[in-house]
C-alpha cells in the first residue's frame, strides 16, 4: 500500500507527516496543494476533507484520515513512535495535545503571518509572540531534566512539537535563552531517517 498526502511542503503540521513516514519507512507519494491560491477550497478538494485544511492521508480509495495529530497515531500505533504503556502513551498524547491547543496557535500563527502573508505590521503578532514564549517557557521545564518528551524515548510526541519549534526564528522567536529546547531539537535530527522542511517559497 502507498499512502497518498495531500499537503502544503512547507507547513508544520504537513511536515510532521512526511517525518513519521520517512522515519518509519512507509511508501507515500506526496501531492502539492497550493494553499495560498484556494486549493483546499475547490469541491476536488473538499471532498478529501470537507474542512478544507491540510494534511489529508488518503489510505484508501474510501478512506481518507486529516488532523496531523490523528494522522500520526494512526502511522505510529504498533510502532517505537507510540508507547504501549497505558499511562505512556495518555502523555504522548498530552504534549500532542498541548502542541495543538498552546503551542501551534501561536509559534505555528506568526510563522504564517510572516512567512506566507508577510505582514510584519499584523496586530495579531505581539499576543502570538507571548503566547508562543509560554509554550516554549512550558517545554524547557519539561527538558531541562529529560531527553525527550516522554519516558525518555523518541515518539510522535517529539515530531509534532519539533515541526514548528525547530522554525521559531522565523516567526521571530529566539531560543537563545531556551538550553534544553536547542538541545532536544538536535536530538530530534540525529534521529535515523530524517528528513528536512523545505523553505517557504518566497
Amino acid at each position: 500500500m502507498t499512502y497518498q498526502v495531500h499537503g502544503v511542503a512547507s507547513s508544520g503540521n504537513c511536515y510532521k507527516v512526511r517525518l513519521a513516514l520517512e522515519q518509519l519507512n512507509l511508501p507515500y507519494a506526496w501531492h502539492e496543494v497550493d494553499m495560498m491560491h484556494g486549493a483546499t477550497r475547490t469541491e476536488t478538494f473538499l471532498k478529501l476533507n470537507p474542512n478544507g485544511k491540510v494534511p489529508v492521508l488518503r489510505i484508501d480509495d474510501m478512506t481518507c484520515l486529516c488532523e496531523s495529530g490523528a494522522i500520526l497515531c494512526y502511522l505510529a500505533e504498533g510502532t517505537p513512535l507510540m508507547p504501549t504503556d497505558r499511562l505512556a502513551r495518555a502523555q504522548v498524547l498530552q504534549w500532542m495535545f498541548f502542541e495543538q491547543y498552546s503551542h501551534e496557535p501561536n509559534v505555528a500563527v506568526a510563522r504564517f503571518i510572516l512567512q506566507f502573508l508577510k505582514r510584519a505590521d499584523d496586530p495579531r503578532l505581539p499576543e502570538k509572540t507571548a503566547g508562543s514564549y509560554r509554550a516554549l517557557d512550558v517545554m524547557e521545564a519539561h527538558l531541562a531534566t529529560r531527553t525527550f518528551f516522554v519516558g525518555e524515548r523518541y515518539t510522535v510526541a517529539d515530531i509534532a512539537l519539533y515541526a514548528y519549534t525547530h522554525v521559531a526564528d522565523q516567526a521571530n522567536l529566539d531560543l537563545s535563552r531556551y538550553p534544553a529546547i536547542r538541545a532536544w531539537l538536535g536530538r530530534v535530527r540525529s534521529q535515523p531517517r530524517h528528513v528536512e522542511m523545505p523553505a517557504v517559497d518566497q
